[in-house]
């Protein structure tokens, strides 16, 4: 019996060529990676993702007891900022741990001495799309940019983190960045021992040219003498996962709207954050339809799609790129139901990993 609609999809297939890049740089460059939890955390897909990389990387405690619990090798730890209330978890879970800014390192430092040490610096330059992840934005509270409180900190750090990328798919775009990192804070890389460069950067795309990219990171890592981290996170799991849904009804007012199981606030939360329109494949075909969610938000709307034939209730429709910063961010808003996640095997079989009821919605309350 095929799987009732709505389910977030992974393709172990797809999952597979990524991974398969990623252990195609790690080889080239000698850069080590460590997977991201804020993008992407179903844990289920861990068997086959911890193999072809390093260990992981979080932004909460949650995160970091995940990454020890579920996926195994470095377990590394960063925050915004930690809370006293759970510092000593957080070291308790961590091989490494990247304090935000100097008042925190100060603050919390001495617990976590028995540990590799980083501290995250703002350089001043990103590549960013939008100025929402823009971690170089005016007034970033993203790192410390005073090279003085910097200094004075240096003989209690091992590592930098230089988070400065957000969907770079452009290595020349890379490079140039990389360039004026090391202009501008060079003095400070040649001191520590490993740096971390975040994520943020395309390379599993079928098209990016992955040798050009191992080949800086590699220069980079020679000429200051570090091992260099990279963390990728949507990198991992773009283009490998879907959510599948289905037309519950179809009403027209000017434009023909398909009105589907799922919730664009919801199940995809970020196309909101970021105001963008879904993907469908191949969105071909004289007939156009708004494709929209069942939530009572006016402006829950996946896109406007072209499609073969007329759309019919009971209709499924595939929206791309359920992965990475999307499964993460699944919430009860509207009490609409969640998707059950599950997995495509290699041999094409569906396996469904977890599904969601009303017991789960009410818990979720109280």
């Amino acid at each position: 019996m095929p799987l009732a609609t709505p389910f977030y999809l992974i393709d172990e297939t797809a999952l597979a060529a990524n991974l398969a890049r990623i252990d195609e740089l790690r080889a080239a460059s000698g850069a080590k990676c460590v997977l991201a939890l804020k993008a992407f955390a179903t844990w289920s897909t861990f068997a086959q993702i911890a193999p072809h990389m390093d260990g992981s990387t979080s932004s909460s405690l949650y995160e970091v007891q995940l990454g020890r619990e579920k996926f195994g090798g470095e377990t590394h730890a960063y925050s915004v900022a930690y809370a006293d209330g759970e510092i000593d978890a957080v070291i308790a879970n961590a091989d490494k741990i990247i304090f935000n800014s100097v008042n925190q390192l100060e603050r919390f430092g001495d617990k976590a001495s028995h540990l590799p040490i980083g501290l995250r610096i703002n350089p001043g330059v990103s590549h960013s799309h939008f100025d929402l992840a823009d971690p170089a934005r005016p007034f970033s509270r993203l790192g410390e940019i005073d090279l003085a409180r910097i200094e004075s900190v240096m003989d209690r750090v091992s590592g930098l983190m230089l988070h400065c990328n957000c969907e770079n798919d452009s290595v020349e775009s890379f490079s140039a960045l990389l360039d004026e990192i090391e202009a501008r804070v060079g003095g400070l890389l040649a001191r520590v021992d490993w740096v971390s460069l975040g994520g943020g950067i395309l390379f599993t795309q079928p098209d990016y040219p992955l040798a050009v990219l191992a080949a800086r990171l590699k220069a980079f890592a020679e000429k200051f003498g570090v091992q260099v981290y990279l963390e990728p996170g949507n990198t991992v799991v773009s283009n490998t996962t879907t959510l599948e849904v289905s037309v519950l009804d179809i009403i027209d007012n000017e434009k023909s709207i398909a009105i589907v199981d799922s919730a664009v606030e919801a199940h995809m939360l970020d196309l909101l954050v970021y105001r963008e329109s879904a993907a469908i494949a191949p969105d071909a075909g004289p007939h156009r339809y708004v494709v929209a969610g069942k939530s009572c938000l006016a402006g829950d709307v996946f896109g406007e799609f072209s499609f073969p034939e007329p759309l019919a209730v009971g209709d499924r429709i595939s929206l791309l790129d359920a992965g990475g910063y999307t499964m993460v961010k699944k919430n009860w808003f509207n009490g609409v139901g969640m998707p059950t996640i599950a997995i495509r095997r290699k041999n094409g079989s569906i396996e469904s990993i977890r599904a969601f009821d009303y017991a789960d919605y009410v818990a979720s309350l109280s």
